[in-house]
């Protein structure tokens, strides 16, 4: 699989990145068989969050023997600032390291948000200086994320950001154009960028979820990868999450394996309206899960 510089860290990432969503409802045992799959597919990158059900008690029992392997990112959604430095312990605890390479601010996704988590930033950059992560970013998804994570990178000394990048949404006006705002200043301070919702399509709505995704991805292998050609063809993104329903998942990880990039004409075609946002998030996720 091919690698891309992830900005001022200077790590080669895989440009899938393993969504650890994926593994919430594991066991150990059932974990191992799709991360060994991600690793022998090329992944070198795996992001995992407290939220994501079961999944840092999943895959830590892997994670000792592939250390040298992976670029381990994880996230908080805390907000005080004690609260964030007992999850921060508790997901090192869980995942059996001494340090991530990467600790973000989890869901981030407007200006208001982005206020709250001040003592959740004051642990997260306290923790670069201690050691116990290697970089910093700001992750959201919905449809005032990239204005706050512009905020977040001029606020903050921030290392990466993840936000979501797939065709419905790129093409909304303003929606774009906080992504370009946002992108220009990633280019001017090297922060790296990575793409949520590659393979998003709708929101379910009436449906009952038939795959562990909060929202509707996209059906079809060629609507899968259009969607992760889409995402990595996007100016300066340097890698995409893969979702969190696995059959999906592979699929994304197959596209990404033969990834050939989009031009500027093909990109453009493929940006739709047909389909409503899959945001914002309180009205429209639906947990696969039960």
């Amino acid at each position: 699989m091919q690698t891309r510089r992830l900005g001022r860290t200077d790590h080669q990432s895989s440009i899938a990145i393993l969504g650890g969503a994926a593994f919430a409802a594991d066991t150990s045992d059932e974990s191992a068989v799709f991360l060994h799959e991600a690793i022998d597919a090329g992944i070198n990158h795996l992001d995992i969050a407290p939220g994501y059900g079961l999944a840092e008690r999943a895959v830590g029992p892997h994670i000792p023997a592939l250390r040298d392997r992976l670029f381990v990112a994880g996230k908080t959604a805390e907000t005080e600032r004690d609260w964030a430095r007992t999850r921060l312990r508790r997901t090192l605890d869980r995942l059996q390291v001494d340090y991530l390479d990467l600790y973000q601010a989890h869901g981030v996704t407007s200006l208001e948000v982005l206020d709250q988590r001040a003592e959740a930033f004051e642990v997260i950059l306290e923790a670069r200086d201690q050691g116990l992560t290697r970089f910093v970013g700001v992750t959201g998804h919905d449809l005032t994320a990239p204005r706050a994570h512009l905020e977040a990178v001029r606020r903050y000394d921030l290392d990466t950001v993840m936000f979501p990048v797939y065709p419905r949404v790129m093409a909304d006006a303003d929606y774009r154009a906080d992504v370009e705002a946002l992108l220009a200043e990633c280019i001017n301070r090297d922060v790296g960028v990575m793409a949520i919702k590659a393979v998003a399509w709708r929101p379910w709505g009436d449906r009952t979820p038939d795959l562990r995704t909060w929202y509707e991805p996209q059906r079809t292998p060629k609507g899968i990868e259009d969607g992760v050609r889409f995402a990595l063809s996007t100016p300066s993104v340097d890698a995409f999450c893969t979702p969190s329903d696995k059959t999906t998942a592979r699929l994304a990880i197959a596209a990404a394996e033969r990834l050939e990039p989009l031009d500027a004409t093909e990109w453009t075609a493929l940006l739709s309206t047909d389909e409503a946002f899959i945001f914002p998030l309180v009205d429209h996720a639906v947990s696969a899960w039960g």
